[in-house]
């Protein structure tokens, strides 16, 4: 290149050397063979100066450029669409109003120190993207800078050859709003991203601690329970409290409460460990029930309704619901027993694979298992809330109804459900709460892995069980021991939010419909 050269670097693994000129550039060599060396072009740092310091940060990966117009940045090797590594330019700090003329990085951190030409001293974090501290320590430029080995103290000299220490009290510097909120562009990534990796085994590794990624797992998991409980427990708690019969209701409504008495470890254990897998082995099955039970319900109503009135008349008036347990049972061993059969004819054998073939990821352990494992764990805290709600509407309301005329459909449309909706509305939100908070199953049967997006056929990973796992494995008082605190706090928030909200809405309804 044209110029001359002012500092070379080599990262730690000797694949990449970088070197600074007096034009204001930055030029890379990929030096991983070292028989053949290839140039791999250069970065502007600066139109106005030069590059006048420049260091490595821990790691080796990252480097942290000063400029003699006082600008700081940040660079590192991002592959491009040929696996290529170029050099990127990631992040900018504070400017200084002098020629930088020292940059020291920290020993354990993405952190490092800045010193100026007028003495004036800064500490940066490089991930966090924050600038901790400024101040001018000296009256004339800084000879030289460095801190301890574990970041606690800063000591610098002035051209007089007097050194000064300085106690830094820096203890968390990568957690901010940005780290925790926003996309961070980590060392490695080819992009800004939402990542959650607390821990690894190197010692150089950077933890990436986005709460993003736990916050939408948590929303994904409730939001796929409540999607298969909802339906469930106030369709039964309709029928249940309006038109069974106060014997089959006095059995019903205990066995589905004692349902909630099972513990969650349990429903885990048998979610990871059988639910899982025969989902994964049956696919076309568990789709094929969620569609053709409801069909064949509606079906077989719709038969009875047709039957002369004398048949009708041999089943007790509120115990039609049992004549339906043969017709579940058929069209789910039914279903169950075809699916090799629907595989062979309309997915080449295996669904799972033409997922996969279709750009669906699946893992064993996803939200579609969650979701029917937690629905199972939510649907008694529904169910009994609104089937009290619906059966304490007033006597006289629904005999009224009647008494003009209207059906017992028309009557629990027209009547029952406006009354007993602030009831309801309430039984819904408490499922959401316990799906929300809802730690064992999720716990066992996901992959905890921290991703975001709302694939049914993927796992997550939820605030609660982060918390599980990760909070006996954290140093006390290290900077993710707090952030695990503050996702607790997170969880708090959330529910807070969703009660308030909830509670708003609940006013709303008891002041719409509480004349009836």
């Amino acid at each position: 290149f044209d110029g001359h050269a002012r500092q070379i670097l080599i990262d730690n693994r000797f694949r990449h050397l970088y070197v600074s000129d007096d034009a204001g550039y930055i030029h890379h060599y990929d030096i991983g063979n070292l028989r053949s060396p290839q140039y791999r072009g250069a970065v502007q740092v600066t139109d106005s100066g030069h590059v006048s310091e420049m260091v490595l940060l821990n790691g080796t990966v990252s480097i942290i450029a000063g400029t003699s117009d006082g600008q700081i940045r940040q660079y590192f090797p991002v592959r491009d669409a040929r696996n290529q590594h170029d050099l990127t330019h990631i992040r900018d700090f504070a400017r200084y109003e002098a020629p930088i003329t020292h940059i020291e990085a920290e020993h354990s951190r993405r952190g490092f120190l800045v010193g100026d030409e007028r003495g004036n001293l800064g500490i940066h974090h490089a991930t966090a993207a924050a600038d901790v501290f400024d101040a001018a320590k000296t009256e004339g430029p800084l000879a030289r800078i460095a801190i301890s080995p574990v970041n606690s103290l800063a000591l610098f000299a002035d051209e007089n050859h007097q050194l000064q220490v300085a106690s830094v009290s820096n203890r968390h510097p990568g957690v901010s709003f940005s780290s925790l909120w926003q996309k961070v562009w980590y060392e490695g990534s080819s992009q800004p991203r939402y990542v959650w990796q607390s821990s690894a085994g190197g010692e150089e590794f950077e933890p990436k601690m986005s709460l993003v990624p736990l916050t939408v797992g948590t929303l994904k998991a409730a939001f796929y329970a409540m999607l298969f409980a909802t339906p469930l427990a106030l369709m039964g708690a309709i029928y249940t409290a309006y038109f069974m019969s106060p014997k089959l209701r006095g059995k019903v409504k205990p066995t589905i409460e004692v349902m909630e008495a099972l513990p969650t470890v349990i429903l885990g254990f048998l979610a990871g460990l059988w639910l899982a897998p025969f989902v994964e082995n049956r696919l076309p099955a568990v789709f094929s029930i969620l569609i053709l039970m409801p069909i064949a319900m509606l079906a077989f109503a719709y038969l009875w309704s047709r039957l002369p009135e004398r048949l009708r008349s041999l089943v007790p008036d509120g115990w039609e619901a049992v004549l339906l347990m043969p017709i579940i049972i058929l069209v789910g061993w039914i279903c169950v027993t075809a699916s090799p059969y629907v595989e062979i004819l309309f997915f080449d054998g295996s669904m799972r694979q033409w997922l996969t073939d279709n750009g669906f990821t699946y893992d064993q352990r996803n939200a579609l298992v969650v979701g029917i494992a937690m629905g199972f764990a939510v649907i008694p805290t529904i169910f009994s809330i609104a089937e009290d709600a619906v059966f304490n509407v007033p006597k006289h309301l629904t005999q009224g109804s009647l008494a003009l005329g209207a059906t017992r459909w028309q009557t629990v449309v027209g009547v029952v459900l406006p009354t007993a909706s602030v009831g309801m509305f309430s039984a819904v939100m408490m499922g959401f709460g316990r799906a929300v908070g809802e730690t064992m199953i999720v716990l066992m049967a996901t992959g905890n892995s921290p991703i975001m997006n709302f694939n049914i056929f993927e796992g997550m990973r939820t605030l609660s069980a982060n918390i599980a796992v990760e909070l006996t494995e954290a140093a006390v008082g290290s900077s993710h021991f707090r952030v695990l605190f503050l996702a607790a706090l997170v969880l708090l928030a959330m529910t807070f939010v969703v009660n308030t909200l909830a509670e708003v809405i609940r006013q709303r309804l008891r002041k719409r419909y509480g004349n009836l």
